[in-house]
């Protein structure tokens, strides 16, 4: 759930939102938010939920930050129901490699400083920098979605690809 702010969002709209984190610290954060969005400290690869017990599984800028990103895909698709959506906001590479280039230049080399300038703290965008690098490009992302049984599987970019989102949907099983 990270911040909560798309799980927020969500359920200022109506939907009733589940957030899960394992960090307690990131709960605390949604709980402050909201008190309609429902939190539980638990890891992305090991869900506490019944099989097909969830419409929909959204998670924002989180999934790069998963150890294991196949368990968690696995597990997104073991608690979605038939027919349920699967939707992911993440960080993601631009498919035009000079662009992506001058963009690895830009990330490298000003957000930590920029961080440090106003956080005091250059690590912390260091990390992000280096995740989203790690972080499989769009067509291989989908093809690891897919892997995980979820069908129709798609993708948009935004931003020239520095931001995707990738969407599939749960088959009858």
């Amino acid at each position: 759930v990270g911040t909560g702010r798309v799980a927020v969002l969500l359920s200022q709209r109506g939907y009733a939102m589940t957030g899960i984190d394992v960090s307690e610290k990131m709960l605390a954060v949604l709980d402050a938010k909201s008190s309609t969005v429902e939190a539980q400290l638990a890891d992305a690869t090991d869900l506490p939920f019944d099989d097909a017990s969830f419409d929909a599984y959204t998670i924002a800028f989180g999934i790069r930050n998963v150890t294991r990103i196949e368990e968690a895909l696995a597990e997104a698709y073991r608690v979605l129901r038939p027919g349920g959506r699967f939707l992911c906001l993440e960080f993601s590479q631009i498919p035009a490699p000079g662009l992506q280039w001058v963009y690895d230049r830009y990330s490298f080399n000003i957000i930590p400083p920029l961080g440090k300038a106003i956080t005091g703290d250059a690590d912390s965008y260091q990390y992000l920098v280096e995740s989203i690098r790690r972080f499989p490009g769009q067509d291989d992302f989908a093809d690891m979605i897919r892997a995980s049984g979820l069908e129709r599987v798609a993708y948009r970019n935004f931003s020239m690809g520095i931001v995707e989102i990738g969407r599939a949907s749960c088959r009858e099983r």
